[in-house]
């Protein structure tokens, strides 16, 4: 008898299902060829559950994520709820998700691809073969560090993590470098700040039951050089929230194209998979989005949710096999492309590549 999880589908707005369906299409194709089944439970949020009942997050998804094995989301936002308060806005949604799902780790990967290597802004022999994964802090540090306040001559904000914080997201980190070049650098400012110190100093203790992981560490000021200067250096960055905001954005941008990386916020329980980009409303229903970041998404979901680690080596290796074969979707054309597809033909392509 195979195995069966649950997943939650977050479709989203604009270009949100048409991606979400490419990514179903993918995981459907292969779940039989892997000796598993996947139940799918579609839930509103953002401006889709703002049409349909008012609010950006009804009750109804926030029960259902919590009984599912992992949540597939699309994008959310655009320009037609722009004006709405802020609390009822598409994306406080999504911020409110992520906290009742209790998701204190943002995963990023950066990978460029041999046959994308010129679409980077960097030179090619700087950025051929990087593949970093940004282990991110999200829900402490200061941007939720208490007190802060805003004055008319000054305002605060306090940077705290405690020692909860930094063990669960290091031993994230940790296994995932198990799972990869056994490699950890983790970015702090502890030449400055007494947080970044005690930063430090739980990382290391942590270390201790990873006796397999190289751990460096790198100021973050020198790891934003470094991530331009030689990118390959780095295998798992750990870092916290705002180093790690800024840190994951820099190394979003290696690949040359947001269109391709997938994200993952996970915790204590379910967590969620999504591409970074967002629901570009100005070309939704066109056909013309680039559906690789969210079956991307989706990988990441097998990986790191299932543990599914062979499904998920087919769909890297499927979406390899198409830029290598010259697949592209419009905003890849100028690179190396030998025939531009919709965002369907490339879900077919992958679908295919996945189901032998």
């Amino acid at each position: 008898m195979g195995r069966n999880y649950k997943i939650g589908i977050i479709k989203g707005d604009g270009i949100g299902p048409e991606i979400i369906d490419e990514a179903i299409k993918v995981l459907d194709a292969l779940s039989p060829t892997m000796g598993f089944n996947l139940e799918y439970e579609e839930m509103l949020m953002g401006g889709a559950a703002i049409d349909e009942t008012g609010v950006p997050l009804p009750a109804e998804t926030i029960q259902g994520v919590k009984t599912c094995d992992a949540v597939l989301f699309g994008a959310i936002g655009g320009p037609k709820w722009d004006n709405l308060e802020r609390h009822l806005r598409p994306e406080s949604g999504l911020l409110n998700l992520r906290k009742e799902m209790g998701t204190f780790a943002n995963l990023r990967p950066a990978i460029v691809y041999d046959e994308l290597v010129n679409a980077s802004t960097l030179k090619p022999e700087v950025v051929r073969g990087v593949d970093i994964m940004v282990v991110r802090e999200l829900t402490g540090g200061i941007y939720f560090g208490q007190p802060r306040e805003l004055l008319k001559d000054r305002a605060y904000n306090t940077m705290v993590y405690t020692r909860e914080e930094v063990v669960r997201i290091a031993k994230v980190a940790f296994e995932i470098a198990m799972k990869r070049g056994k490699r950890i650098c983790s970015v702090d400012k502890a030449n400055v700040l007494e947080v970044s110190q005690f930063w430090r100093e739980t990382v290391v203790e942590v270390s201790k039951d990873y006796p397999e992981v190289e751990l460096t560490h790198m100021y973050v000021d020198n790891a934003a050089m470094q991530l331009i200067r030689n990118p390959k250096q780095f295998d798992v960055i750990l870092t916290g929230n705002i180093f790690g905001d800024i840190l994951s954005d820099a190394a979003s941008m290696l690949s040359g194209s947001i269109g391709l990386l997938p994200s993952a916020s996970t915790g204590a329980g379910v967590g969620l998979y999504e591409p970074i980009h967002g629901s570009a409303p100005d070309i939704a229903g066109q056909g013309i989005a680039n559906p690789l970041a969210t079956i991307s998404s989706a990988s990441m979901m097998l990986r790191y949710a299932l543990g599914e680690d062979k499904a998920a080596d087919k769909i890297d290796k499927a979406i390899r096999k198409s830029l290598a074969q010259g697949y592209r979707t419009g905003d890849l054309g100028a690179y190396d492309a030998k025939e531009i597809c919709s965002c369907s033909e490339i879900g077919d392509i992958i679908a295919k590549y996945v189901s032998k």
